[in-house]
């Protein structure tokens, strides 16, 4: 809004507080009469008529993964640029995109950021993942959400670290199909060390349970995209990747008869409304006015009714697995809700806190232990989008387990989790991933 503000408010009204006077006070009015009154004033923005979310397109989860600081978030805004020059996008730069304080000092990624793009085909929901070690846990949260990735790879470094480990949580969450961006390739001018890079990445992905042979790996600098710099390595490399995406990762078959599920990724207040709580919908289907629960996390399970669904700051009237929802729900506080625990149809899913799994104890060389561990070991189980402490009991007459071994154990979690056969799960010691595993048996 621009021009004057058009309310006159007596000093004595605001001496006194601001009673019985409705205000509407929109854009900048509203931090000006704030920083002046500070809290003596309350106030309310009007909300903008939301744009409706279409379902024209199919919807597919991606998201860029890898080492810190080889480009993944880069890439990310240099998708946006080249598709919004055809209308698919809006662009969103890199400090868009690292949106935190934080993130954008250290110039490192730390939560999952969400972005929307579409193509001539589909329409895309684009988690960029922290690359950082110390933020390994919320990779795990964008990883569990996507259907395909792009594993980002500097020509400078080639495979590093966390390129391995975030191969091997993507494969463990159930990310199957790849595509390969080899980035930064304007810094590199041996051919032979580009093919060497590539050959390395090949064997890796092979390694990692993934198609070596027939990942499709583009070489080619998001930077140069980003600053219409050498559009032979920039440009036309990205529309190149947009491609190879397009192509080769399938659309996912979503369950949309089961009953409605998605763990909770994050929640945040909207005064005079509620709390909206976001996640990635694992299956079913949501509708304005249902009623749902809120478990886990050792929470008593709260009953609430969505009173609004949003996509990407679009409304919905409806949300299907595979959507990235904003969940407006009744009568929860902020503070209630957890990330880890579940939202999903009432009756369907309960908490537990005993269960029997299927594990595999990584080696020393795939980054695992380097010991064998007894009964009463107790790593962090990481699960949906939340972690729990879980104590192993193994069976009678089984006095180790060894690094590289397949086991069968039971799990104590300190406190219960929305659990069910056949779910996978990561095990991480302090800053390492220990074993991968499913669940086989639920422990009343």
């Amino acid at each position: 809004m621009h021009g004057i503000l058009k309310y006159a408010i007596s000093s004595k009204a605001l001496q006194h507080g601001v009673k019985n006077t409705s205000l509407l006070i929109k854009g900048n009015h509203c931090c000006l009469i704030q920083k002046l009154y500070g809290n003596q004033l309350r106030y309310y923005a009007a909300e903008a008529a939301k744009k409706t979310f279409s379902r024209d397109k199919p919807h597919v989860n991606i998201g860029t993964i890898g080492h810190v600081d080889h480009g993944k978030t880069t890439l990310t805004a240099a998708i946006t640029k080249v598709l919004s020059e055809a209308g698919g996008a809006k662009f969103k730069g890199y400090a868009d995109i690292d949106n935190a304080p934080e993130e954008r000092a250290r110039g490192i990624t730390i939560n999952a950021a969400h972005v929307e793009y579409e193509t001539d085909t589909r329409h895309y929901g684009h988690i960029d993942c922290p690359g950082h070690a110390d933020y390994i846990k919320n990779m795990i949260t964008g990883a569990a959400q996507m259907d395909g990735a792009i594993l980002v790879v500097a020509a400078t470094d080639g495979q590093m670290p966390q390129t391995r480990e975030h191969l091997l949580l993507a494969n463990q969450v159930g990310v199957k199909h790849l595509c390969v961006f080899i980035n930064k390739a304007d810094m590199v001018d041996d051919a032979e060390l580009m093919e060497l890079v590539e050959m390395e990445i090949r064997e890796l992905l092979t390694e990692y349970g993934f198609d070596g042979d027939e990942t499709p790996i583009i070489c080619g600098s998001a930077l140069c995209a980003l600053e219409d710099k050498l559009p032979e390595v920039g440009l036309e490399r990205i529309r190149e990747l947009i491609e190879a995406v397009d192509g080769h990762i399938p659309l996912p078959e979503r369950d949309l008869d089961k009953p409605f599920l998605m763990p909770v990724e994050d929640s945040f207040s909207i005064p005079g409304r509620g709390t909206v709580i976001t996640g990635s919908i694992e299956r079913g289907v949501i509708k304005k006015g249902d009623e749902v629960e809120l478990l886990g996390q050792g929470k008593n399970t709260i009953k609430t009714i969505a009173t609004g669904l949003e996509m990407f700051h679009k409304s919905l009237d409806q949300g299907e697995a595979g959507d990235n929802l904003g969940c407006l729900v009744r009568g929860v506080k902020r503070e209630e809700v957890k990330r880890g625990m579940v939202l999903s149809a009432p009756g369907t899913t309960k908490a537990i806190k005993k269960c029997r799994a299927q594990v595999y104890i990584l080696k020393k060389e795939e980054g695992g232990r380097h010991k064998p561990f007894v009964s009463n070991y107790t790593p962090q189980m990481y699960v949906r989008t939340g972690d729990v402490a879980s104590t192993i009991t193994l069976d009678d007459g089984k006095e180790f387990v060894m690094p590289g071994e397949d086991a069968n154990f039971n799990l104590t979690l300190m406190h219960p989790m929305p659990l069910e056969k056949g779910l996978r799960f990561t095990m991480r010691e302090g800053s390492k991933t220990v074993g991968t595993g499913v669940i086989t048996e639920l422990i009343e």
